[in-house]
């Protein structure tokens, strides 16, 4: 299963969950940023090459579906409302990541 992750820029919650995700034998991953300034923008190539789209604020998933309107009505995407106060790789950050989404990723793997 293709996973994306998605955050504004890119720099730290989204490409966190990709540093956390990358090794699962069960899932290949990638992240993006939807701003202008992001590392890696979202491109619809992306949207197109995920099963699953894990957004990080429900303004992520609104950037998504106004880019994006047709692709984005056949894809699962899950907010995850993980505001923007941590740097990459926080230890915080990574609890609250893997609280959020083994929940997914064990429904899954069933």
């Amino acid at each position: 299963m293709n996973i994306l992750f998605v955050c504004s820029r890119n720099k730290w919650r989204s490409s966190t969950a990709e540093t956390i995700y990358k090794n699962n034998q069960n899932h290949i991953v990638k992240s993006v940023g939807t701003a202008p300034s992001a590392v890696v923008k979202v491109s619809l190539k992306d949207i197109l090459w995920a099963d699953l789209i894990f957004a990080m604020e429900k303004k992520h998933k609104q950037r998504l579906t106004e880019k994006y309107p047709d692709e984005m009505l056949q894809k699962k995407i899950v907010v995850l409302d993980i505001e923007d106060n941590y740097e990459y790789m926080d230890r915080e950050l990574i609890e609250i990541i893997k609280t959020s989404i083994e929940p997914y990723l064990s429904e899954l793997n069933n």
